[in-house]
This record gives structure tokens, sequence and C-alpha cells, in this order.
């Protein structure tokens, strides 16, 4: 999780990532936003985020965000 953390705060260093858990359905995050993390964990993990992967709840939390790429990475 620390480097999904260290990925996020890259981006936005605003946000409380650690205890934020409503990032894109209070607008934390926007579509920018999103499209650089997507990039950053794609890059740092080795891992292909599809399109079907791009709903809101994978990218509400970082908790969120591990499981996806957990799950990612599992499926590889």
């Amino acid at each position: 999780m620390e480097k999904i953390l260290e990925i996020l705060k890259s981006i936005r260093s605003d946000i409380d990532f650690e205890n934020e858990t409503k990032l894109i359905d209070d607008g934390i995050l926007d579509s920018f936003d999103i499209v650089s993390i997507v990039a950053e964990l794609c890059d740092a993990y080795d891992i292909t985020i599809t399109a079907e992967d791009m709903e809101p709840e994978n990218f509400n939390s970082v908790q969120a965000m591990l499981a996806l790429v957990e799950r990612i990475m599992d499926e590889a």
C-alpha cells in the first residue's frame, strides 16, 4: 500500500488518501487525476488497467486501488 500512497501523494499531495474513502463519489479526484493515477499504477506494477476496471468504486480509496492492483496481478 505504501507504493500506491507514494504515487497518489505525488499526483495530489493535498488529499488525505489514508483516510478518504469517497475520492470519486465526493468529486475529490477529477478525470485528469484518474488518468494520471492509472498511468502511474500501470507503470509501477507492470499491469494493464482496462476500461472495464475504470469503475468509480475501484478508485474511491487507496484500499480499493490496492484491491484492484492485486486482482489484476493475480489474474496475470
